[in-house]
């Protein structure tokens, strides 16, 4: 699950894209006039926040007249267009893959061996396998594996917990997410392969990245335009897997 949810809750190759300006919402001076949302009584002040963001978010234009379920898919796009990290031949996994956009991505960009993993239901995406069913259950890797026909070379991780509103809390469910993705990447990747994996700032972003840098050749964390300003969210790309 992305940041593009609310908390409570991809063919032929296709020509790579740099990452494209961003559209506006008219106006002769480019500058977009912002879309107001009308107060409504079953909404919350917090969901017609919510929405008041998806409406006004760029991002999410984009992401409609392009076909994607998502904004996440130009977070993956960007890195992708810097790491070149999606290819055909490649066998790709997806940890916390829904709605979709992600997957849509790399197969776009000419994978055909992928396999998902979401606690939320996801709409088909052929040739993609996708599991429903929490990553965190001793049973989930395994099956990953026998779906996608062999190691992969390539880890993807988008998950991120609903958050309880207790910091403490939250920061523990962030941490553990990411240490069970780089478990099952340690246990599973390809010599020379790579993982991506979403973290935030403050959230245990320190020894992730210490532990990654023993085990890949160069670890680097980015920020995609995509990512939200206000977003504490931030991605590791980890390359050069130097094998259990």
């Amino acid at each position: 699950m992305s940041e593009d949810e609310p908390s409570d809750a991809f063919g032929k190759d296709a020509p790579r894209k740099r990452m494209v300006k961003a559209p506006t919402r008219g106006g002769d001076s480019g500058r977009g006039e912002s879309v107001k949302v009308k107060t409504s009584k079953r909404r919350t002040l917090s969901s017609n926040s919510w929405l008041a963001r998806q409406l006004n978010d760029p991002f999410v234009v984009l992401a409609k007249a392009q076909g994607y379920r998502a904004r996440a898919a130009f977070k993956l796009t960007e890195i992708d267009d810097r790491f070149g990290l999606l290819r055909r031949g490649v066998r790709v996994v997806d940890l916390g893959c829904a709605p979709g956009g992600w997957l849509q991505v790399a197969i776009k960009r000419g994978v055909t061996d992928i396999a998902g993993v979401d606690l939320l239901a996801v709409d088909p995406a052929p040739p993609a396998h996708i599991l429903q069913m929490d990553f965190t259950d001793p049973a989930c890797g395994p099956m990953l594996l026998e779906l996608l026909g062999g190691p992969p070379d390539l880890i993807l991780s988008d998950m991120a917990p609903n958050t309880t509103g207790h910091r403490e809390t939250d920061h523990l469910r962030i941490v553990g997410l990411i240490d069970a993705a780089i478990d099952f990447t340690l246990d599973s990747l390809k010599p020379g392969g790579a993982f991506v994996a979403k973290a935030f700032q403050g959230g245990g972003a320190d020894e992730v990245l210490s532990r990654l840098r023993e085990h890949f050749a160069k670890v680097q964390h980015v920020k995609p335009k995509a990512s939200r300003q206000d977003s504490s969210e931030l991605f590791f790309v980890a390359t050069g897997f130097k094998g259990r």
